[in-house]
């Protein structure tokens, strides 16, 4: 019984491909090993979630994105800063009454980073589930 098992998995895996091959013959897109393609920027889970917040928001003020992702002023703001110097948000600093107001904005830019990893983060798991 063992050796039938055996051999059927033998048969098979000349047919069955890996999920790096599955991922390599994505057109447009690069294997898993060969990430250079991922944007590292956005890789990191606030800035994406910055991103991400903002794709379905026309704007958010500081103190919501704090909240969102539970961290702390400066933290977000070095998050923030790298968004912001790649272009892919636009950041307004006023003032509401007396106190500091700082409003984000994802950039045209900012939008086609996004869908641009996303493309790749869907390629990636349709491949590995073998779609």
């Amino acid at each position: 019984m063992a050796s039938r098992a055996a051999a059927a998995k033998r048969a098979t895996q000349g047919t069955r491909k890996s999920a790096r091959a599955r991922l390599q013959e994505v057109p447009g897109k690069s294997s898993v090993a060969d990430d250079k393609h991922v944007d590292r920027l956005i890789y990191e889970r606030v800035r994406l979630g910055i991103l991400s917040a903002l794709a379905v928001n026309d704007e958010l003020p500081f103190n919501a994105l704090k909240t969102m992702f539970d961290t702390s002023d400066g933290n977000l703001s070095a998050h923030a800063r790298k968004l912001e110097d790649a272009g892919y948000i636009k950041v307004s600093k006023g003032f509401e009454g007396r106190r500091p107001k700082t409003v984000f904005r994802l950039t045209a830019a900012g939008r086609k980073a996004l869908n641009r990893y996303l493309d790749h983060m869907e390629a990636v798991i349709a491949a590995t589930r073998g779609s």
